[in-house]
């Protein structure tokens, strides 16, 4: 009789250790589905309980924010501090620069490449005028000699002279002649490029022509004095320095 009872009991034990498990499991799985309910609700962001309330406060919990719904374009802005509240936004505008860039450097590559154009002849033709002006002060040398002298000038330095305007020489002289004035309608037309460029960008640019001063006057001299004086201003102190004095002696 008491060994019946003793298996009772036990039995009841077991009966009772395994409704409890059950209670549990069923427990757990009421709680694993209020829990995806609720993820769902927020991933839905349904009443704003995942952007509104959650989101401020769980975006930087790893996992966790991984329940959070995605972030509305403007408050992604708000965040990075950007300067336009939609990505829409944004990208209008960079489409918007990337073709006024384009427009832009498509006009500075043409007007470069013509400066640059101009620059080569204007190289190619200061050696013909640098000529002529050897000519020009060998004449003036010789000018002053017959108006400025005392005495009667040497037989020898009509010779001189008139050698120097003798069928060939007056032929090259010609010459000399059409090739400056190719030099100076060249250096007209490039002083007005510079002048309607920035005064930095075209003391730039004139500094880079160091080895051609001559060059450099001849352009400045070829626009209002000042614009001149802007773009000096914007060069090297000496440098500057030198193309005055180039200027001044000129005006001399």
């Amino acid at each position: 009789m008491a060994k019946k009872d003793k298996d009772n009991v036990i039995g009841e034990e077991n009966e009772s250790g395994g409704s409890k498990l059950v209670t549990a499991l069923i427990a757990i799985v009421i709680i694993l589905i209020w829990l995806a309910v609720f993820a769902f609700l927020i991933k839905m962001d349904v009443g704003g309980i995942g952007s509104k309330v959650l989101y401020p406060v769980l975006k930087d919990v790893p996992v966790v924010n991984k329940i959070l719904p995605t972030a509305s374009e403007e408050v992604q802005a708000e965040e990075g501090d950007y300067q336009y509240t939609t990505l829409k936004a944004a990208n209008e505008r960079i489409k918007e620069l990337e073709s006024k860039l384009k427009s832009e450097n498509g006009t500075t590559d043409a007007n470069s490449d013509y400066i640059s154009e101009l620059e080569a002849q204007i190289k190619k033709l200061q050696r013909y005028k640098d000529d002529y002006d050897a000519f020009q002060k060998r004449v003036k040398e010789f000018d002053e000699k017959v108006v400025f002298n005392n005495k009667a000038p040497d037989i020898s330095e009509y010779e001189k002279y008139y050698e120097e305007i003798e069928p060939k020489n007056a032929e090259d002289i010609y010459k000399q002649v059409l090739l400056k004035l190719q030099y100076t309608k060249k250096a007209e037309e490039l002083g007005k490029f510079y002048a309607n460029m920035d005064a930095d960008k075209a003391a730039a640019r004139l500094s880079e022509m160091s080895e051609d001063l001559d060059l450099i006057k001849d352009i400045l001299e070829n626009m209002s004095e000042k614009q001149a004086a802007a773009i000096l201003q914007e060069m090297d102190v000496d440098f500057a320095a030198q193309i005055t004095k180039k200027i001044s002696a000129v005006k001399e």
